[in-house]
């Protein structure tokens, strides 16, 4: 047996965030990040919209990019203080992940963090809130999905939190929110959004009701993230409905290696954080041709290539197509194609990669990739990706 779950309601649509006004209670604590909401007025109007819902507000503000342990943490004991009965998070990623996590101390305080890292083993939620997302970027989709991601900044690793209880109750997708996204963030959201859905359909777990979505996904992505980019608004208001599709994907049929890879190298290095989206867009690539070597992924990422209308007469030259197709966004997009390109130091690499492959194997997305991989043959794969060399094993 196989479930699929989503959001009770999604509200699209440029102004959407007027929905706020229709929740239903008496309490709401809004979740927000470093405050971009606020200078573009997005945060006084969400206060705005509760209140006229007739809800008393309280504000949870500075989650960082990444957010830790500590910041769930202090939120969880915002919450217990002001007792709110809907949580709202509105931002990029971090702050809607870091309320996820804090929604579950908030509602069980006895339980701890270790628990929570188990798949799928979070305890019964909505004994006291309900949650309400976002989003501010178009990539994480975390509006939609089970998952959440918290960084241990002392141990250097992002922790994925898995689990069905935290798929929000209401999404809100606003394309107003979105219109002033600085390029970078465009390109590596945009490209984590392609990620999600690339590996959802090639996922282990991947289903009838998955495929049309990660396929639909893909596709606007391809369409419209170049456009997005160059500051096309019709364009960027069409990613943040791709990366809500790739969401469901995903959040139902989850990901891979290029996940588990990203997860454990965002906070590995002394030369600098390399963002998620980024991170992925890079190892994409090479991630397909490692996986590409088992049949039944091989002929899922071809049929990709087709539905995409890439040139290949075989097998073979349609994935070859694809990833040409990945590596020319990259270039558009202005991301590296290597982490030494990146900057990571060749003796600081070489020092931490067979930890960072142990890692990667043990991330929670490595159980659905399509093909098996280990330690050491992580650790090849790394670097191919270190060098740019082929993947030929």
């Amino acid at each position: 047996m196989s479930r699929f779950t989503l959001p009770r309601d999604i509200y699209h649509g440029k102004g959407c965030l007027a929905e706020l006004k229709n929740l239903k209670g008496k309490k709401a604590i809004l979740v927000v990040g470093g405050g971009s909401m606020k200078r573009q007025g997005f945060l006084d109007k969400a206060v705005e919209y509760l209140k006229e819902g007739g809800m008393e507000v309280s504000l949870f503000e500075g989650v960082e990019p990444d957010p830790s342990v500590e910041t769930v943490m202090k939120g969880a004991q915002a919450m217990r203080d002001f007792e709110p009965d809907w949580i709202v998070a509105m931002g990029g990623g971090s702050p809607i992940d870091a309320a996820k996590a804090m929604w579950a101390f908030y509602e069980y305080p006895e339980t701890t963090f270790e628990d929570l890292c188990v798949p799928f083993n979070f305890p019964e939620l909505r004994q006291k809130a309900k949650f309400a997302a976002i989003p501010s970027t178009s990539g994480t989709a975390t509006e939609v999905t089970a998952f959440s991601v918290i960084t241990d900044y002392a141990a250097g690793i992002k922790y994925p939190l898995a689990d069905f209880n935290i798929t929000p109750d209401v999404a809100i997708v606003d394309p107003d929110l979105v219109e002033a996204l600085p390029p970078k963030q465009v390109a590596y959201t945009g490209m984590d959004a392609l990620t999600h859905a690339i590996e959802a359909y090639v996922s282990t777990l991947h289903c009838a009701f998955t495929d049309p979505l990660a396929l639909q996904a893909i596709e606007m992505v391809f369409d419209y993230l170049p456009a997005s980019y160059n500051g096309n608004m019709t364009a960027r208001e069409e990613m943040h409905y791709a990366q809500c599709l790739a969401g469901m994907a995903f959040s139902n049929a989850l990901l891979g290696i290029v996940h588990s890879m990203a997860h454990k190298t965002g906070a590995a290095f002394s030369t600098g954080h390399i963002t998620h989206g980024c991170a992925n867009a890079m190892y994409l690539p090479f991630v397909i041709k490692y996986n590409a070597k088992e049949a039944t992924a091989a002929s899922r990422y071809a049929e990709i290539a087709r539905r995409m209308g890439l040139a290949g007469a075989s097998e073979q030259a349609l994935i070859n197509s694809l990833c040409e197709k990945i590596d020319e966004f990259n270039v558009k997009l202005n991301i590296p194609k290597t982490l030494k390109d990146f900057g990571i130091k060749e003796d600081e690499f070489k020092e931490k990669i067979a930890k960072i492959s142990e890692l990667a194997v043990g991330d929670a997305c490595t159980g659905s990739n399509p093909r098996t991989i280990d330690p050491a043959a992580m650790e090849k794969l790394f670097t191919c990706i270190y060098y740019g060399t082929e993947v030929d094993f």
